[in-house]
């Protein structure tokens, strides 16, 4: 039963009218009475009642959102920073290695190279792990929404407007490029003069 129905008690009363021809037939007449005002005033005070908590949740709700949504903010780039830190870890190994004393110059700088290039496919592999992938770009149609042409030369391989060298390479995150590749971009054949 809702409280409009609540407010209103009805009564059904059966009588009997004197005037009508056949005594037989009855009127069923519906009385409304009046709710108390002491009833309306405290149903009111209940439903204001619930109303002010109802807003205070919600209040509370928005700011506890807001609270949760700056520190995911300021706390972000945490994951990918933790997982830096372990190329971080062994560039400085390889510059130790590469300080350290030893009887073979070419020996030491092969286990630095070698402890870089563990470390670039360490770092490649974090960086794929959070959606960062490599350009492909040496062979293919130049695109200006991926490639930046810092210069253009004849090249009798690679057809025209199509990628001949990397200068840098070219980034993309998940939809969007991150950094666009430096690219020498090629002009056709050279022409005989």
């Amino acid at each position: 039963m809702t409280d409009e129905a609540k407010g209103r008690q009805t009564v059904e009363v059966e009588e009997t009218v004197d005037s009508v021809a056949d005594p037989g037939d009855a009127e069923n007449v519906t009385v409304e009475t009046a709710p108390e005002p002491e009833a309306l005033q405290e149903q009111l005070d209940e439903t204001r009642d619930r109303l002010m908590r109802l807003a205070a949740e919600f209040e509370n709700y928005k700011k506890r959102m807001e609270r949760e949504r700056s520190r995911l903010l300021k706390y972000a780039g945490e994951n990918i920073l933790r997982d830096l830190l372990t190329t971080v870890d062994n560039i400085d190994r390889a510059v130790e290695q590469g300080n350290a004393a030893a009887d073979d110059d070419s020996r030491k700088l092969a286990a630095m190279l070698e402890g870089l290039a563990l470390t670039r496919k360490g770092l490649m592999a974090t960086m794929e792990r959070y959606g960062v992938e490599p350009l492909a770009s040496v062979g293919q149609p130049f695109n200006p929404d991926e490639h930046d042409a810092m210069v253009m030369e004849p090249s009798d391989e690679v057809p025209a407007n199509h990628v001949l060298q990397e200068f840098a390479r070219g980034y993309r995150f998940k939809d969007r490029v991150l950094r666009h590749a430096r690219v020498v971009v090629s002009s056709g054949p050279a022409r005989a003069s």
